[in-house]
């Protein structure tokens, strides 16, 4: 009799939060892996692709839940999304495949901040990395900015607050129409040391929860323009609004290469600053061989630069 109560007494709180952290991890695991089949309805399917690497946080945390709850069974669901999160995003982690020798161009790209209080200081920790290439967005006091870059970069391209400042010379510049009704992007011929480099500085539309179209038509607008351009050589540098996991990213995907995915290690996250949590900053190229990517945090800024270097 008493054997038989005990047999159907209902599960207690450890048994029912054993099941619990199965259920989140069969959850999490789902979302990971069909991230993309969330419907992008006011943006949120934009959102939930560009926020999903940082989901690989919950599994260390549902796996020391399993673990206090000594319970097997959850620790092996943990394994689920622990697996996925490694397919998909794994790779970044791992060191470079790219040769970091022979570099024939380095850029960088900086979002300055409109507000930046001491510009001078940005740029200064920016060109400390020698690039021969630095692409502004967000360019509000260019006299400042000029006094803090003229004498090593003696060649300049403006449009509105985007800009270029080179150490070779540059051919030509015009603005780019990203639909914005405004240029908040140019397309620069650099006249390198071995031939020409075409080069877009660009800042798309901006983005905030429930609101993407504006930067999904401009991203758009940026991949028709660099699918239009017939130069053997192309980089793209700028803050583009929007993380490479992100489905409306695809039409850049499909045209041009990430510098930081083949030539970098990490997510080389960009903003905010000072915990950054995605990349909205990048490095675009094509006709070219990435050899070095990274993330230079430099004070002043909301943004954290990107940097790349390129064998021709």
């Amino acid at each position: 009799m008493t054997q038989r109560m005990a047999d159907e007494r209902p599960p207690g709180p450890r048994s029912r939060r054993g099941a619990l952290v199965i259920a989140c991890a069969v959850l999490l695991a789902l979302l990971l892996a069909g991230h993309r089949a969330v419907p992008n309805v006011h943006g949120l399917g934009s959102l939930v692709d560009s926020v999903t690497p940082l989901l690989g946080v919950a599994v260390p945390l549902l796996a020391l839940v399993a673990l206090l709850r000594r319970s097997r069974a959850a620790l092996l669901a943990v394994l689920l999304p622990a697996l996925v999160w490694a397919a998909l995003y794994g790779r970044a982690w791992l060191p470079p495949a790219a040769a970091a020798d022979g570099v024939t161009v380095r850029v960088a790209s900086q979002n300055l901040r409109a507000g930046n209080p001491d510009p001078a200081a940005t740029l200064g920790a920016l060109t400390g990395e020698a690039p021969d290439l630095i692409g502004l967005q967000e360019v509000a006091d260019g006299d400042r900015v000029a006094s803090a870059l003229a004498g090593r970069y003696p060649h300049r391209a403006v449009v509105s607050t985007v800009a270029l400042w080179s150490r070779w010379p540059i051919r030509e510049a015009r603005g780019v129409d990203t639909g914005l009704g405004w240029d908040r992007a140019l397309r620069a011929v650099v006249a390198g040391p071995r031939g020409d480099l075409t080069v877009y500085v660009v800042h798309l539309g901006s983005a905030r929860a429930g609101h993407t179209a504006t930067r999904d038509q401009t991203v758009a607008a940026l991949a028709d323009a660099v699918r239009a351009d017939r130069s053997d050589r192309l980089v793209v540098l700028g803050d583009l609004n929007t993380a490479t996991t992100d489905r409306v990213f695809d039409p850049l995907t499909r045209l041009l290469g990430d510098a930081q995915a083949e030539a970098g290690q990490g997510f080389g996250f960009t903003w905010p600053a000072e915990l950054p949590v995605t990349r909205p900053d990048h490095v675009l190229y094509r006709g070219l061989t990435p050899a070095t990517a990274g993330v230079l945090h430099t004070p002043a800024s909301d943004h954290r630069a990107v940097t790349a270097g390129f064998r021709w």
